[in-house]
């Protein structure tokens, strides 16, 4: 038998056969499959795999769409902790300037007049600082009593205001970005005519 090969046919190693690789029909059986079935078959596995392609794909997507809220969320709200801790320390600064009469302030001379507008000043310093990481002070007073922002204590006849109005701000609350950091406590009228 002669060695005759065609051009196309790279050297041959030896102990090679001329049925190809391991796992792959032979060319005579490769030969003998219907086309349109081959086809059909790559057709089906095209689709396939373009499917879990898209998947995947969308599942990235939503990945970094969560991931994104996440750190915005951290950003936005990372301080509320903090923040509701020193919500006391303002509640007491104001209590303190509550608690020297109006008459005192006016009249304060020397040290008295110096502890006063130390603790105004600390107050609004600690406020600003508050708001610059979005925390904001909810004073109601006058408004429609709203459930999501206001913690009703008690309810105060009142004719002269429509019924559901917040007569009275007990402590104020606190929002931080769009959130209740803490809800205001206040009384609400009743008796008036409805809003």
């Amino acid at each position: 038998m002669s060695d005759f090969r065609n051009a196309d046919d790279g050297p041959r190693e030896a102990g090679d056969q001329s049925a190809g690789q391991p796992g792959e029909p032979a060319p005579e059986a490769q030969a003998e499959q219907d086309p349109f079935a081959v086809l059909e078959k790559l057709k089906t596995e095209n689709a396939e795999l373009k499917d879990r392609v898209l998947r995947t794909l969308a599942e990235m997507e939503n990945l970094r769409r969560r991931t994104e809220k996440e750190v915005s969320d951290a950003k936005a709200y990372g301080v509320a902790s903090f923040a509701r801790e020193m919500l006391t320390v303002a509640d007491n600064l104001s209590r303190a300037l509550a608690s020297v009469p109006a008459e005192a302030r006016a009249g304060a001379e020397g040290g008295l007049k110096t502890l006063v507008e130390g603790l105004e000043l600390t107050e609004r310093d600690l406020a600003s600082r508050l708001e610059r990481f979005g925390v904001k002070k909810i004073d109601p007073a006058g408004q429609k009593f709203d459930p999501n922002l206001h913690e009703a204590l008690f309810e105060q006849p009142d004719p002269s205001v429509p019924a559901g109005t917040v007569s009275q701000v007990v402590e104020p609350g606190y929002v931080i970005a769009d959130r209740v950091l803490r809800p205001a406590k206040v009384g609400v009228a009743r008796g008036g005519p409805k809003a």
